[in-house]
């Protein structure tokens, strides 16, 4: 490819040896690939394996944490296809533990694909405790995202969660706030009215097997049992850890975080996008329109960026590019493709916390024949309000376990801590302010009710309720 010069692919070796030193990650994988297949670029920085030493090849196993949201939201628009379903139909009418019980509006399918059912982030309910309450374990005999008994706990668990929320970030399809429980109920969907047993078979009968990504799976303990599986390293109570428990911190329900794969692997899944729903190998798996339909902005995410379907979209100059990105303890990911430009990034890591999608955009801006540093700048820096600061301040947690304060300083400006810590947020617009990091903004909007009182703030993809 004509923009991938020895000089702008140092640029990009240099960035991404920058952050692994920055974060202290163990291993990146970096691939490119055109629609036919072809893998333009491939790079392997560090180890699968920090302690023995052990390298990162295309078929090396990582986590993809929420890139999965994609696939979940492949498998419903093939749904649709096939005429099972549609997107418009309510949630209840194929999940009956979920009853729509305190929301006026009926919750539907495409507004869990877009993150915008209403709810406030909540506590994850994750694998291995459900399994230690359920009394069972996971084995390559019986694995647990095949078994029945345990899909079963898991819907119930997720969906009378939902059911019992009162308060709602706004009316279904209002706005946007990041929802893993509503992606857990779209698998769901998946097990019980497809053709497959499972959340699991489906994916691997009607997506991975057809596209030829036969190291990919959301099994657990295969992977955990793979000798080509990356080691996950990951902080926890400020002590890094390794080791390759791919059940750590997972969704009960698997469309959220499930899939693990490889660099080899998701070059070919980003291909498939390249060509609206057809594998490099020729083989569809979708009709152009449920791609399109996947990609097209829905819920904006922060200025310049959008939800669709499980997938994101923004522009990079005038070209569109599509992305998401994924995190779990050991886990950082993010694959994005333009098909204006013809090139689809994997960027694949083995540490928690490691800011890849700053790898994958330099990569991009590359590919279409940009500059390598981002040059745009956010507007002018403005005062908040009086209004604004008496309605913003106070504090705001998420179920999550997230939480921040606006307060007032002595000079009676808006200020924002973030666990007790302060965080220099700078006014931009009206109701909304900026946070400026290394790598990307993160920006806090204020979130209203229709007599304009603040019920909430959005910081970064999650909306916090106000206490």
């Amino acid at each position: 490819m004509k923009h991938l010069t020895p000089d702008k692919v140092q640029s990009l070796e240099t960035l991404t040896r920058q952050i692994m030193e920055e974060n202290d990650a163990r291993g990146i994988a970096v691939g490119i690939t055109d629609a036919e297949g072809n893998i333009l670029y491939e790079h392997y920085f560090g180890w699968r394996d920090a302690e023995k030493r052990l390298p990162i090849n295309r078929d090396t196993i990582f986590g993809m944490a929420s890139v999965t949201k994609s696939f979940t939201a492949l498998s419903i628009m093939q749904m649709q296809q096939a005429g099972i379903l549609s997107v418009d139909d309510p949630v209840k009418d194929y999940i009956p533990e979920f009853t729509n019980k305190n929301q006026k509006d009926l919750v539907k399918i495409r507004h869990l694909m877009c993150h915008s059912g209403g709810y406030f982030p909540l506590p994850r309910i994750v694998v291995d405790k459900t399994a230690q309450e359920m009394r069972i374990e996971d084995s390559l005999e019986n694995e647990l995202i095949y078994r029945d008994d345990f899909a079963d706990e898991g819907i119930r668990r997720v969906a009378e969660r939902l059911d019992n929320q009162t308060r709602f970030t706004g009316r279904p399809g209002q706005r946007l706030s990041y929802c893993n429980d509503g992606f857990g109920l779209l698998s769901d969907i998946v097990r019980r009215h497809s053709d497959c047993s499972s959340f699991a078979e489906y994916l691997d009968r009607h997506i991975l097997k057809p596209l030829g990504m036969n190291r990919s799976n959301i099994s657990f303990i295969r992977n955990t049992l793979d000798e080509n599986a990356a080691v996950l390293y990951y902080k926890k109570d400020g002590v890094w850890r390794g080791d390759h428990d791919y059940q750590n911190d997972a969704f009960v329900l698997h469309g959220g975080g499930g899939m693990k794969s490889t660099l080899g692997d998701m070059l070919k899944y980003a291909a498939m996008y390249l060509n609206e729903g057809c594998g490099a190998n020729g083989v569809r798996i979708i009709d152009r329109y449920s791609i399109q339909e996947m990609c097209k902005p829905r819920q904006l995410m922060k200025p310049r960026v959008y939800y669709g379907y499980g997938l994101e979209s923004s522009l990079l100059g005038d070209m569109t590019v599509i992305e998401h990105g994924g995190s779990l303890p050991g886990v950082s990911s993010n694959f994005s493709f333009s098909t204006q430009a013809g090139v689809g990034i994997v960027v694949l890591c083995n540490t928690m916390d490691v800011p890849v999608y700053a790898i994958s955009e330099m990569a991009m801006r590359i590919c279409c024949g940009l500059p390598a540093e981002d040059v745009w700048l956010f507007g002018h820096p403005r005062k908040w309000t009086e209004e604004e600061k008496q309605e913003l301040i106070g504090e705001y947690v998420s179920g999550e376990g997230e939480q921040f304060a606006l307060t007032l300083d002595e000079d009676g400006e808006l200020r924002m801590s973030v666990k007790g810590k302060p965080v220099p947020l700078e006014g931009a617009y009206p109701w909304l302010g900026v946070v400026r990091k290394k790598y990307t903004d993160v920006y806090l909007t204020a979130v209203r009710d229709e007599e304009g009182h603040v019920i909430g703030a959005q910081y970064g993809s999650r909306i916090f309720p106000k206490m």
